[in-house]
């Protein structure tokens, strides 16, 4: 490959991993704007001659091709949400609360994970197992235009694998698997009429109450599913109604949020919350199964007691669920606390950092 055209940032994989995060977070990848960072990255692990590095779009596929029995997947996503105003890049190496971190956009969510990627691609030329590294498109985005589901379209071959870590933020333990998510409109119907004789029309934002309150009166459950607890949550998350200031409205929509454990079908969710909103139209408008953890397998299993850190379930929605649907077991691992992601004070431990690059050297090497 030619050198990297002066527009394309340089990456020096032999920088500490820190200082390797922030230089990844620094180049601004806010999703369908990926372009710089996929160049960038596919320019820094092209000269390595263990790895096979492909292209799709702006998602970079690096794999080893050793004959190992084992297949082992690790990926992260390029893209970030939008910058705060003002933009909290470019990075910042300080201390908070007594603690050394760096801060600004991406150093959680996910580019402090995408770093470590690198590290290993750089180092592990031998490894116990073939590894593929993902570096992948649009994940913060709609799903149309998730790079590993592009891929699982167009290149299905790039993702075979026999276990897979995404390497999202995890606050440096395991989690297994993860919820699925169902959103849906709830239609509530009403009469318009002028707002002086509202007798003459029903007023349909007064009728959601019914639904907000049987919302309220839902007891969410805790399920155990292969070991771990998942925690269910059913939530109003929006509500639209109204014409005008004089004109009693004929039309309320609720939307509701339900986020399920693992051993539910998307079918089984949405049948739930029909049932929970029964005599009430439901629209899908967003609809993605869990992923069971999948701890009981050999894989998960050595990758645990390599690593040698807590393990839990995840409560969110992650890229998982994309390895489950294909058979491929797999867990979240990476450096950073998942409640700063997309936080204006997005932050890192520089600790974290270290010890996750540390942690993967000790399954893979």
């Amino acid at each position: 490959m030619a050198d990297p055209t002066p527009d394309v940032p340089t990456l020096d994989l032999s920088q500490d991993v820190v200082t390797l995060t922030a230089a990844l977070c620094d180049i601004e990848s806010v999703s369908l704007d990926e372009g710089a960072i996929a160049s960038a990255v596919e320019a820094a692990l092209a000269p390595l001659d263990h790895l096979e590095v492909t292209r799709v779009g702006n998602t970079v596929v690096a794999r080893t091709e050793l004959g190992r029995a084992e297949r082992v997947v690790l990926a992260g996503h390029l893209d970030t949400v939008p910058l705060t105003d003002p933009p909290n890049l470019p990075t910042k190496r300080i201390v908070h609360d007594g603690e050394e971190v760096l801060w600004g956009r991406g150093t959680t969510d996910m580019k402090g994970g995408v770093a470590v990627q690198l590290k290993l691609a750089a180092q592990v030329t031998e490894p116990t197992r073939d590894l593929t590294f993902l570096f992948y498109e649009g994940e913060e985005i709609e799903s149309e235009h998730n790079g590993l589901r592009r891929l699982g379209l167009e290149r299905p071959e790039l993702l075979e694998a026999d276990f897979a870590v995404l390497l999202e933020p995890t606050n440096g333990a395991v989690e297994g698997g993860c919820k699925g998510t169902l959103r849906v409109d709830v239609a509530i119907k009403g009469i318009a009429a002028h707002s002086a004789r509202p007798w003459n029309g029903h007023n349909a934002i007064h009728d959601a109450a019914e639904v907000l309150q049987r919302l309220s009166d839902y007891e969410e459950e805790t399920v155990h599913v292969d070991g771990l607890d998942y925690h269910e949550a059913l939530q109003a998350v929006g509500i639209v109604g109204g014409i005008a200031g004089n004109v009693i409205p004929d039309a309320c929509t609720v939307t509701v949020n339900y986020r399920f454990a693992p051993d539910k079908s998307e079918e089984e969710a949405l049948a739930h919350v029909r049932a929970v909103l029964h005599g009430y139209e439901c629209t899908v408008t967003d609809l993605a199964a869990g992923a069971r953890p999948g701890l009981h397998l050999p894989a998960a299993q050595d990758f645990v007691a390599a690593l040698g850190v807590p393990v839990g379930p995840k409560e969110g929605w992650t890229d998982v669920a994309r390895f489950s649907a294909l058979g491929i077991p797999a867990v979240n691992f990476g450096p950073g606390d998942p409640n700063l992601a997309h936080h204006d004070s997005e932050r890192c431990p520089v600790a974290q950092l270290v010890e996750a690059e540390a942690a993967m050297l000790r399954w893979l090497a």
